[in-house]
């Protein structure tokens, strides 16, 4: 079995561990998420890591990622270099390695740095707390931040915002970035990326308020912006579910 493998430079000395990630992810780590991919918690190196095992492709995209396409592991180190790059927080990239047998893709996964969080954007939404207001605000100018740089998270929804409180702050990470562009963002178009949030209309006006007074943006217009794509994808979610109901 052949194999791919990229480090970060500042991590060269995990390479031998890195040749042998499939025996320490079967035998050591605690599982944090298990749904296609598996997500564990491991110290690789004397070092807090997350390792992501993404679930063997069907037979068609093991080809594809092997020799037409760029596979999931290599965008995720490759966007966390581009974000870090940005100065924008995400867990740190260690490696990605690919395995491959008869030159299709089998075994694949991402390392990274544990970001050590308090809770995530979903929380909010789901939970309501009473410091909702802040956490949201600050959101909002991260969201800012992130679109004025150039950055359009595909996956931009509860579970891949973490987010860790700083003080008087909340600090916010991106998880989940294979599925991440790199472009210019218009003066209202980032208001549709908070669609896949599935927040409340109170919640979504929060933002956008923040998010309007930070980019000097019409705050009128960027309610009405944040609210019609919202319902948009909810509307579109909901027909799908009906349907497939029926």
């Amino acid at each position: 079995m052949s194999y791919t493998i990229e480090l970060n430079n500042k991590y060269e000395h995990f390479k031998k561990s890195i040749l042998d990630i499939k025996s320490i992810f079967s035998n050591y780590g605690s599982t944090i998420h298990l749904a296609r991919n598996e997500l564990k918690t491991i110290e690789i190196e004397k070092t807090k890591t997350v390792v992501k095992a993404y679930k063997i492709p069907n037979i068609l995209n093991q080809f594809v990622y092997a020799h037409v396409r760029k596979s999931k592991p290599y965008k995720a180190f490759h966007n966390a270099t581009k974000l870090y790059n940005l100065n924008i927080n995400t867990p740190e990239a260690i490696a990605y390695i690919e395995f491959y047998k008869f030159g299709l893709l089998k075994e694949s996964f991402f390392i990274s740095k544990e970001f050590e969080y308090d809770f995530t954007i979903a929380h909010i939404r789901d939970d309501q707390p009473n410091y909702k207001k802040k956490v949201l605000e600050d959101f909002a100018l991260f969201a800012y931040d992130i679109h004025s740089k150039g950055v359009w998270h595909a996956d931009f929804s509860g579970g891949n915002i973490l987010i860790k409180k700083e003080q008087e702050h909340y600090t916010f990470s991106l998880v989940d970035i294979n599925r991440m562009k790199f472009h210019t963002i218009s003066e209202y178009e980032g208001l549709e990326n908070f669609n896949k949030l599935w927040f409340n209309e109170e919640d979504l006006t929060t933002i956008a308020k923040t998010y309007a007074k930070v980019a000097d943006m019409n705050e009128n217009r960027a309610i009405s912006e944040i609210l019609k794509h919202d319902k948009i994808l909810k509307d579109k979610v909901l027909l799908k579910r009906k349907l497939k109901g029926k």
